[in-house]
């Protein structure tokens, strides 16, 4: 929370204010220690009130300092260096110097700043040193290394508020980057996620509608022949718009969800609910399933998922086909391959029909790949059509038994 307080001036303004306070300083501070001096000084009004010029521009150019920091700096140097050798009084002349020396490296380019500083003030104390070479008394020299120490504590601290501010300014960047990063992580695992609903509610309304369709064209075929028949097949609409319905709430329960709970999904453990209305549907079924164990909950649920898309499509492109269903656990995979004869009872054949191109064959390779397997579906020479998963096991995951 911030905390209520006066408004932040502009930084020209302030930098106005400044550059007003430090003339004012050096022009009064001078004449008091002048005035005070027991060594007689060039007065400030020789040469046309030069000196007087001289403190007055070297603290009226800190208005421009943030601006211009080198060519700042370089002017009160130079304004320092020819105020002491012509003589004039020793004082605070050099208030506006320390400040451009703080500015050169605080709002400079990092190294090269601090080069020019080093460079500058080296040629500063040389000058100084030389002008105060016959100070009488000699005590007085001690201003000169004064001037020279509080010359590089200006610099440095100029270059620690700089590197205070880069240092706040990274951070504030990988903050920033850190807080999109986050955010594209998001929007990443909702469409992830709206990919998944998307694919288990083809899925589902796919397979059911399949069932029903069929189920409905044996209804109106024995209504009036076989009544008894009929209603097995009502029945069996009846269970599979149920099953269906209770996995679209499922399905969708998760948009719902206040939590990242989903719902278990169904898997393997429900493959023979699933052979039962293929059968029901008039698929005659082989089911080979050899060393089935403990499967990790993905595999177990895109397995379910992808038995469940290709009986649907032996459903609606060959209904009465002769199916054989082939799940073997091999040591690093799941091998999953149904395979049918293809004509149907009205002569449809599977090899005759695009590959490819619908919704169900894309998400089943989808599903695949998502979970580093591979998946190839396409018409054999011999007639039908073949489905060949093969789903990496060796992935740590959660167990289902």
């Amino acid at each position: 929370m911030t905390r209520p307080g006066l408004p932040r001036l502009p930084a020209l303004v302030q930098d106005v204010l400044l550059a007003a306070f430090i003339a004012f300083m050096q022009i009064q501070g001078t004449l008091t220690s002048a005035a005070n001096a027991t060594t007689d000084f060039r007065s400030l009004s020789d040469f046309g009130h030069l000196g007087y010029a001289m403190l007055f521009v070297s603290g009226a150019v800190l208005v421009v300092r943030r601006r211009w920091p080198t060519a700042v700096f370089a002017v009160t140097a130079l304004i320092s260096v020819g105020y002491f050798w012509a003589d004039f009084p020793d004082g605070p002349g050099w208030l506006g110097l320390f400040m451009a020396l703080y500015t050169l490296t605080a709002y400079g380019d990092g190294r090269r700043s601090v080069r020019i500083a080093t460079i500058g003030i080296a040629l500063l104390a040389t000058c100084w040193l030389a002008a105060g070479a016959d100070v009488e008394p000699q005590e007085a020299i001690g201003w000169v290394f004064f001037r020279i120490g509080a010359a590089i504590m200006a610099a440095a601290l100029g270059e620690s508020a700089r590197s205070r501010r880069v240092i706040a300014a990274e951070a504030q960047e990988r903050a920033e980057w850190a807080e999109q990063t986050r955010e594209e992580e998001a929007r990443r695992r909702v469409d992830a996620e709206r990919l998944r609903i998307a694919r288990e509610v083809h899925d589902t309304v796919a397979h059911a509608i399949s069932i029903i369709n069929v189920q409905a064209g044996v209804t109106a075929h024995v209504l009036d022949k076989r009544p008894e028949r009929a209603r097995e097949t009502l029945v069996t609409i009846e269970q599979t718009s149920a099953q269906a319905l209770h996995e679209m709430r499922a399905i969708l329960g998760v948009l719902r969800a206040n939590d990242d709970g989903r719902s278990p999904g169904q898997g393997l453990g429900q493959l023979d609910d699933l052979l039962t209305m293929a059968r029901e549907a008039g698929l005659d079924l082989k089911v080979e399933v050899i060393g089935l164990s403990e499967l990790p909950v993905a595999v177990d649920r895109a397995a379910y998922r992808i038995l469940q898309e290709s009986i649907t499509n032996v459903i609606r492109h060959a209904p009465g086909a002769r199916v054989t269903l082939v799940l073997e656990r091999c040591p690093d995979a799941l091998e999953i391959r149904v395979v049918d004869d293809g004509p149907g009872p009205d002569g449809y054949t599977l090899a005759e029909r695009p590959t490819g191109t619908g919704q169900g064959l894309a998400g089943m390779r989808e599903r695949c790949e998502l979970l580093g397997g591979e998946l190839t579906a396409g018409p054999r020479p011999e007639g039908g059509f073949e489905v060949h998963a093969r789903l990496p096991v060796h992935a740590a995951g959660t167990m289902v038994r």
